[in-house]
């Protein structure tokens, strides 16, 4: 122990994190969405997450020591990876800031403060890329270094100004960035799963300041002489893959939580319609057919299809009045309204199977009670044939004034 706090560097190695992990996920989070922004080529909102992606991929990928190497190798030019580099995450800064500017005002906005804003980004942030150009072909930098450079040439005239121009420009795009995201995790009405997001995207962001801080620190300090180099090659390396990870996750959550609820979601509905539906096949005689590939969503619409299609003329031997005396009786026996609706309906469906059993057609065709409420409540309907000792209980207490009537008579 006594050891590791004397050499942070030791200590930090053993939390190093691949880059290779963070590109993973930020590429999973990319094909996650590629197909949405394929569908939807034309929403600027979706291309500029892509965008995003592929360029924070892209940092991740050429960023690595082995590509640092390739590259410097491939052009012949030692380091000529650095402004590459540098140029990559500026991009990718100035991409979170329109992404940001963009998802946080929508698209419909389109006022002249947006406009400016988004100008203001891609001007500034192209303007630092050049720079970075400029000042690298000014530097003289013949010495490659794969994992220091930032602190190796933190004294080196224009060399200097360069680390410094891509660090301060990041530093305050993740700042902005952060700023806003926090703001608008604030705002009322969000949805749970881009509510949680946001709240990754906002730690990223935050994770991002520690990485330039801690980058700073280490190139100021060459300035005075001092050795803080750990900083820079053990604390933030670590730190931006961790950063990479929550970015990426931060826009896989609400995509992937709404896609896992919806599924759900249907899901569900569809269980709760076996009761009913297993009641209309019982009557019919036939089920829906079984398909192997079958979505989710078909299954549910099939499911849906067949139970309206059977009660359409089942229909006919509804009788009314006993889903007026059902409906009566549920709120007598203290069934909150729609609870005592749908128990009407299933007693009423119930003695309707019946009735066609002992009478297929009625005597007296009529056009029928009209079924729209009914078509379209069956989820609860079907909820209520769960309960068969309430069923039992409504119908059986609507049976009694009918009762009652035929003895008078």
């Amino acid at each position: 122990m006594t050891l590791l706090a004397l050499d942070p560097s030791d200590f930090l190695s053993e939390f190093y994190i691949s880059f290779w992990i963070p590109t993973a996920v930020l590429t999973a989070a990319l094909v996650i969405k590629l197909p949405t922004i394929i569908r939807l080529w034309r929403d600027p909102l979706l291309r500029a997450v892509g965008g995003l992606l592929l360029l924070a991929c892209g940092v991740f990928v050429f960023c690595t020591p082995s590509t640092i190497a390739a590259v410097n190798r491939l052009t012949g030019v030692p380091n000529v990876s650095a402004p590459w580099c540098y140029s990559l995450i500026t991009a990718f800064c100035g991409s979170c800031l329109l992404l940001i500017i963009t998802w946080r005002n929508g698209l419909s906005d389109r006022s002249a403060a947006t406009r400016r804003a988004m100008r203001w980004v891609v001007s500034v942030y192209s303007g630092v890329v050049v720079a970075l150009w400029v000042l690298f072909l000014l530097a003289d930098a013949p010495v490659e270094r794969l994992r220091d450079l930032d602190t190796y040439y933190a004294t080196t005239p224009f060399m200097r100004e360069e680390i410094l121009l891509y660090l301060v420009a990041h530093a305050a795009a993740c700042l902005v960035t952060s700023r806003l995201i926090w703001n608008w995790v604030r705002t009322e009405g969000l949805d749970a799963w881009l509510r949680w997001g946001l709240k990754l995207l906002g730690a990223g962001y935050v994770l991002n300041l520690i990485f330039d801080a801690s980058k700073l620190i280490a190139v100021i300090a060459r300035w005075f002489g001092q050795d803080l180099d750990w900083l820079s090659t053990n604390l933030a390396p670590p730190v931006a893959a961790l950063s990479a990870i929550l970015i990426a996750v931060g826009f896989i959550l609400p995509h992937a939580g709404q896609y896992l609820h919806d599924r759900w979601r249907v899901r569900l509905a569809h269980r709760e319609l076996r009761p009913l539906y297993q009641l209309m096949r019982s009557t019919s005689g036939e089920g829906v057919p079984f398909v192997l590939r079958a979505t989710p969503e078909l299954r549910l619409t099939r499911r849906e299809t067949f139970i309206r299609d059977v009660l359409l003329p089942l229909a006919r031997h509804i009788d009314t009045g006993l889903s007026r005396r059902s409906y009566d009786a549920a709120l007598d026996l203290g069934h909150p309204p729609a609870r005592a609706r749908a128990l009407a309906a299933a007693v009423s469906i119930l003695d309707a199977i019946e009735t066609k059993a002992r009478d297929p057609e009625p005597s007296e065709p009529a056009a029928g009670p009209d079924t729209t409420s009914l078509l379209q409540e069956i989820g609860t309907v079907s909820r209520a044939l769960r309960r068969p000792d309430d069923i039992e209980a409504v119908r059986a207490r609507a049976a009694v004034p009918a009762e009652s009537v035929a003895v008078h008579d």
